[in-house]
């Protein structure tokens, strides 16, 4: 036990001469410190050469087309600030809260990923070309420079890159919602009557998503009746047609009867093969057909009715 202390006693005072000598990692620390502010300040002198200097580059690399000269220069002394500010503190915060709103801003116009991260990683060659020009007569100290700002630059990159990335998939996740959406779209036919036609691939994913819209529209316009028309589907597997029964069943026990029009031969035969129950199905040939069944169960016509009487009822 007492060899051990030795040894842990001698350790942590190998320690402290190494942080108290001169090139200890404390003074390190100091000097890496002071060259970064030193860079900074350096370049903050020169913030507005360099930033024109940018922001010429940029529409010499035909970067963010999309946007006039004098927008392109109002974003580049944004982010030339955030970025020297990400500098300085050795913060992110303040460049990612930028950073989404420049991508919620500029993604709407169509400006592309590979634009975003072009402006930046042209910024980072900018500022360094101009520290190489300004220290090139020291390269010791030059190379200290560079060994200070380019993890920090190479961060920075990231950061706007990233958070321009995460906010366009967040655009498309939301035009994919809203297209899945319009792709199944339950329309009010009567009231307390709907119908809901499907065209395309039905698969699992979007068959739930059908579920969930028809059962919302059902509590929302308190039907009655509704029908699915899946003239426009080719295919289906076990797994969507058993989601199908099931939506049937979910749709009784919110009170709505639903009628399934414009199966085709392939997918009666598929039913059919697959075993599916479809003892809660109530299936009409053709979607004329279904949309009059319909009107006879909500009691806009009377069984064998015609169309002005059925009319008339309303």
């Amino acid at each position: 036990m007492d060899q051990e202390a030795d040894r842990a006693a001698a350790e942590e005072e190998s320690e402290q001469r190494t942080d108290e000598q001169p090139g200890g990692r404390s003074e390190d620390r100091e000097g890496d410190d002071a060259l970064l502010q030193e860079l900074v300040a350096y370049l903050r002198e020169h913030r507005t050469e360099l930033r024109e200097e940018w922001a010429r580059r940029i529409s010499e690399a035909e970067l963010l087309g999309v946007m006039s000269d004098e927008e392109i220069f109002s974003e580049a002394t944004e982010v030339y600030d955030n970025y020297m500010d990400a500098l300085e503190t050795g913060s992110i915060e303040n460049l990612q809260t930028y950073a989404r709103e420049l991508s919620e801003r500029i993604i709407p116009r169509g400006v592309e990923t590979h634009e975003v991260l072009g402006i930046v990683l042209l910024l980072r060659d900018a500022l360094a070309r101009s520290l190489f020009a300004r220290y090139q007569q020291d390269r010791d100290r030059l190379n200290r420079i560079l060994d200070s700002y380019e993890p920090a630059a190479n961060r920075i990159a990231v950061t706007v890159g990233v958070s321009f990335v995460e906010e366009r998939e967040r655009v498309i996740h939301e035009q994919q919602e809203a297209m899945r959406e319009l792709s199944t779209p339950v329309l009010q036919l009567r009231d307390r009557l709907l119908i809901l036609p499907i065209i395309g691939v039905l698969d699992s994913a979007r068959a739930r998503q059908l579920t969930e819209q028809l059962l919302g529209a059902i509590r929302d316009k308190r039907a009655t009746v509704v029908v699915i028309d899946i003239t426009g589907v080719a295919t289906i597997d076990r797994t969507v047609a058993n989601n199908l029964v099931q939506t049937v069943e979910a749709s009784r026990l919110m009170g709505a009867r639903t009628i399934l029009t414009g199966l085709s031969s392939e997918i009666a035969q598929t039913l059919v093969d697959l075993d599916v129950d479809l003892g809660m199905m109530k299936t009409v040939g053709d979607l004329q057909g279904g949309i009059e069944e319909a009107e006879r169960l909500a009691g806009y016509r009377s069984a064998g009715a015609g169309d002005p009487a059925g009319d008339a009822a309303t």
